[in-house]
């Protein structure tokens, strides 16, 4: 699979049947946050040579995933991107929401626990102004990534 078809595939998991309920409550500027963690995959796992992992989330799936490589681009920008973070009482995910969730729980339905979780998420990143939201989402993708490994037992 080449770049552009990788980009592709990227960008179609924001169309596929199981998001619309989840993608039809974020407004269009809250949608810029979808790139950045698009791009930061793809770049993942674009690095040649390097053995990679296949992650699955419920039906998207993202394959050649490699996450040392994944950890330095993130923590290339993140402190860039966190010195520009000026508001420092609101963080828009907590690692305590991703804690509990497991592959067990694969076998049975968190739909709702899942909801109200992001309804809590969607509600402080509407407080925020946009450029704020995005500075923020950025700077937190490392509890994404820590609970990825946990997760995947990487």
């Amino acid at each position: 699979m080449n770049f552009q078809q990788r980009l592709q595939s990227l960008w179609s998991l924001a169309s596929r049947p199981f998001c619309p309920p989840l993608l039809a409550t974020v407004s269009q500027m809250q949608m810029a946050v979808l790139p950045c963690l698009g791009l930061i995959l793809l770049l993942w796992s674009q690095v040649p040579g390097v053995q990679a992992q296949e992650f699955q989330f419920g039906p998207c799936q993202v394959k050649g995933v490699v996450p040392q490589k994944l950890w330095e681009a993130f923590w290339a920008v993140k402190d860039t991107v966190q010195s520009q973070d000026n508001i420092r009482s609101v963080r828009l995910l907590q690692q305590e929401v991703l804690q509990n969730v497991s592959q067990e729980n694969e076998m049975f339905s968190i739909r709702d626990s899942a909801h109200r979780r992001f309804l809590l998420f969607r509600r402080a990143f509407k407080q925020l102004d946009i450029e704020a939201a995005l500075t923020k989402a950025l700077g937190e993708v490392d509890i994404l990534l820590t609970w990825m490994q946990q997760f995947y037992k990487l």
